[in-house]
């Protein structure tokens, strides 16, 4: 451990701990001698100013009164962190279709700066760290942009919308109430003014956006949860069913640690295959995701839910016929 860490590591020590620290404990902690542990101590004490009480009989810690409100100056990380945010840096850059990166430049700056200050002339090898974008979705940038400051100054919203449905294009005036990431896009949850209803936006299908001067309707947390968070993926409404799936045993394996929705149930069935139950409410999307799973997937309930995966399956069938 480093002198960097060691500073790092006795900070947190000294302030999550209740009672003085000894020497001989924060030695076998910080892997040092104990003349290093006094000199890491008047560092942080004399240099960082933090508040240190105690002796080496005693042991160490930080003043009752002082100790909770004091944070190292600047940012500190050690090495472990350190390399989850070069992790995090590539994945920013290299990630949303360009999008990310360059709408959060600034940012990035920061990060990659915070990473030469720390690496002490060390060359990360970031090819180590891959990110495959999968089925992301190209995006006006400059949409993009304004829909986040919209959101995020509470202004309304005026923007042109391309139905990816109909094909048709309409236009619109909104009170953005969150943006939302899912499945490598982005989604613009809205108070749609001339409809009077929450709306979802898939921000790729929004263009010449620009942010009003009118004050965003805010819609209640509880509200918003229960209409565009209550049903099984991106799309909006309140839940009309329960959808029960049965997993075989080969797929049980990874439906089991998978994330479909935050009200799940599953079970391993004494066989050995997996039951999910989860709220929906279209079909549409459930049904991709369970017949992504070809023949280790069945629907169960309810039985119209079953019928239209039955007849998604004999449609896709049709096509290999003759």
């Amino acid at each position: 451990m480093d002198r960097y860490e060691r500073i790092l590591s006795l900070h947190r020590i000294l302030k999550t701990s209740r009672y003085p620290v000894t020497v001989a404990k924060l030695q076998d902690e910080l892997e040092c001698s104990r003349a290093t542990v006094y000199r890491d101590l008047a560092f942080l004490r004399d240099a960082l100013m933090a508040p240190i009480v105690g002796d080496g009989d005693a042991g160490f810690r930080y003043d009752s009164d002082e100790g909770g409100r004091f944070e190292l100056p600047g940012l500190w990380l050690n090495s472990e962190e350190l390399h989850a945010l070069l992790a995090a840096q590539q994945l920013l850059s290299r990630s949303g279709g360009g999008v990310l990166s360059s709408a959060l430049a600034p940012l990035q700056s920061r990060i990659e700066k915070l990473l030469d200050e720390h690496s002490a002339g060390k060359q990360w090898p970031v090819q180590r760290v891959r990110v495959i974008p999968h089925r992301g979705r190209r995006m006006d940038e400059h949409a993009f942009r304004n829909v986040c400051s919209a959101v995020l100054q509470r202004k309304q919203l005026a923007f042109e919308y391309r139905a990816r449905s109909t094909d048709e294009r309409t236009k619109r005036i909104v009170s953005p109430q969150r943006i939302t990431h899912y499945r490598d896009n982005w989604y613009l949850d809205a108070w749609d003014h001339e409809r009077d209803a929450l709306r979802s936006f898939s921000v790729d299908r929004i263009t010449n956006a620009r942010v009003l001067a009118a004050d965003a309707r805010d819609i209640d947390e509880g509200e918003l949860d229960g209409h565009l968070a209550g049903s099984y993926g991106i799309f909006s409404g309140p839940p009309k069913g329960i959808a029960t799936i049965v997993f075989s045993a080969k797929a049980a394996r990874w439906v089991a640690d998978e994330h479909w929705h935050s009200q799940q149930q599953g079970r391993f069935l004494p066989d050995g295959r997996y039951e999910l139950k989860v709220p929906y409410s279209g079909a549409r999307e459930l049904l991709m995701d369970v017949l992504h799973y070809g023949a280790d997937a069945e629907v169960v309930e309810p039985v119209a839910l079953r019928e239209q995966a039955r007849s998604l399956l004999m449609m896709a069938l049709s096509k290999y016929e003759g």
